[in-house]
């Protein structure tokens, strides 16, 4: 008896309701996706395997390379509440809008006399390379530098603000020379901050 053969049929799959899926999730990530800001002072930071991810929140960074140092904390309001305090410090006045264009600057590097130039700018000139000298880390007679009263006023907006202690997180230029950094841990240990993490760019593992 010959065998039956069944017709073959092609077959059609309507792709339409997993494009529309796809594009709501390329849609949906490019709403909530963080620009990656330009960085002030690009540093080549060491390798390690350490895989620890950094706080989003009360913590500042202190950037180190080409013997210059960039301050930068985390958090808008933070931000404004520690020029208030430095501004109160160093007798100058900042604008309403100063403060605010200053709360959306991550991380900067000039004598606070030369900060209000550095705020009017946008960000193309103002991470334009040489335009900022860095914050003077070194004191003045019996003065503590500036260095330190951004830490430490930052420290202090941070409890105000959020009632947590801030973090210190150092990112500093692998090949950069050794008494900037020291300047930068002896600051720091003055305000007896003897913890604070170090930066570092992931490399493989050795097998």
């Amino acid at each position: 008896m010959p065998r039956i053969k069944v017709a073959r049929k092609s077959t059609a799959i309507d792709m339409t309701a997993m494009c529309d899926v796809a594009f709501l999730l390329l849609t949906f990530f490019i709403l909530t996706a963080t620009a990656r800001q330009p960085e002030p002072l690009p540093v080549d930071t060491p390798a390690s395997i350490v895989k620890i991810k950094l706080p989003e929140l009360d913590i500042a960074m202190l950037t180190i390379g080409h013997g210059k140092v960039f301050f930068g904390v985390k958090g808008q309001k933070v931000r404004e509440l520690t020029l208030e305090k430095m501004s109160k410090i160093y007798g100058i006045s900042f604008t309403p809008e100063e403060k605010i264009r200053f709360s959306l600057i991550e991380s900067f590097g000039v004598p606070i006399g030369n900060l209000k130039q550095v705020i009017s700018l946008d960000g193309d000139a103002r991470n334009k390379p040489g335009l900022q000298t860095g914050i003077p880390a070194d004191s003045v007679g019996t003065r503590a530098s500036e260095l330190n009263d951004w830490i430490l006023q930052a420290r202090y907006a941070t409890k105000e603000l959020n009632n947590k202690d801030m973090r210190i997180s150092i990112k500093g230029d692998s090949k950069e020379e050794y008494p900037t950094v020291k300047k930068v841990i002896d600051i720091l240990q003055k305000q007896n901050i003897n913890k604070f993490s170090l930066i570092t760019s992931l490399r493989a593992a050795e097998k």
